[in-house]
């Protein structure tokens, strides 16, 4: 085929790509408004209800685009920093809807939109959707693998933060005088934050079999296991702080304030893995082996 038509076709689709996505962030920004509404607002079920459907709207929109990247490249969709953003956003908000549906509570739903719109913001306007070729290190049989599961395990992590976060502000209200619920009861509350629990301990293995598969896939491109590299130190401060909020889970002492503030810290450790250490290390100048653009 004639060069020039493979790269009007590609120009193309790229556009499509960017409308669509597009599109989803201004699902994201009806998902927020309609919970401010949902906070703020008299009519809070209707609210809730049309910010839950925003975020499947959004959702779909996002996998039309997945399913597109992965098709034209016939490859895993987050290889770069603008897939990778965008599939976290995606992972994030699926992981939400199926604890929304169990619990039956919206309130962390708010959180939610906030990091899957914020990820998929800056996918938009601070990274390249060009599809670019695969690096040499990242043509690897662990690739999908290590990639998909490390993304589900930071996908359930954020929907335990945004139920922490929930909790500790539903605590924080009731303390003040705020007579809304959200769903919450004094009764229900205590079963609704033992949610961050379990969902550590789902994320927990997750993460785990990420650092151990990541050790294994840097053996085979690098020829050792560990280099103390900026990305591999934060992803085992994350490992370790997460396995810390799980320690406190069993200790009756640590299971209030401190296991509330230890969660918060671990999440934000996942946060600086995740994104944190490649910006910092282009800023700085740090020598890295994660920097794939």
């Amino acid at each position: 085929m004639d060069p020039a038509i493979l790269l009007q076709r590609d120009a193309a689709r790229l556009a499509t790509e960017q409308v669509i996505l597009s599109t989803a962030l201004c699902a994201y920004g009806v998902a927020f408004i309609f919970y401010v509404l949902h906070f703020f607002g008299p009519r809070v079920r209707a609210f809730s209800r049309g910010a839950t459907a925003a975020l499947i709207g959004a959702a779909a929109l996002q996998t039309v685009v997945i399913i597109i990247r992965t098709i034209s490249k016939g490859a895993s969709p987050f290889q770069s920093l603008y897939e990778s953003l965008s599939w976290f956003a995606w992972t994030c908000v699926v992981a939400y809807l199926v604890i929304e549906w169990r619990r039956n509570v919206r309130l962390p739903g708010f959180f939610v939109t906030i990091f899957a719109g914020g990820a998929v913001l800056y996918a938009l306007l601070g990274q390249s959707p060009e599809i670019k070729p695969l690096f040499p290190a990242l043509q690897s049989a662990w690739f999908f693998w290590h990639v998909a599961i490390a993304f589900a395990s930071y996908a359930i992590f954020v929907v335990a933060f945004s139920v922490e976060i929930s909790y500790l502000l539903q605590l924080l209200l009731w303390k003040l005088g705020w007579k809304r619920d959200y769903g919450l009861t004094r009764e229900n509350i205590s079963r609704f934050h033992r949610s961050v629990h379990q969902l550590v301990l789902l994320g927990f293995p997750m993460l785990t079999f990420g650092v151990m598969s990541g050790a294994a896939w840097a053996n085979e491109a690098w020829g050792v296991y560990w280099q103390w590299d900026p990305k591999e130190t934060w992803s085992l401060i994350t490992w370790v702080v997460f396995a810390l909020y799980l320690h406190t889970r069993v200790r009756p002492r640590w299971r209030g304030a401190p296991s509330s503030v230890i969660m918060v810290l671990a999440f934000a450790c996942m946060v600086t893995t995740f994104v944190g250490v490649s910006w910092l290390a282009k800023l700085f100048g740090l020598p890295s082996l994660h920097l794939y653009g």
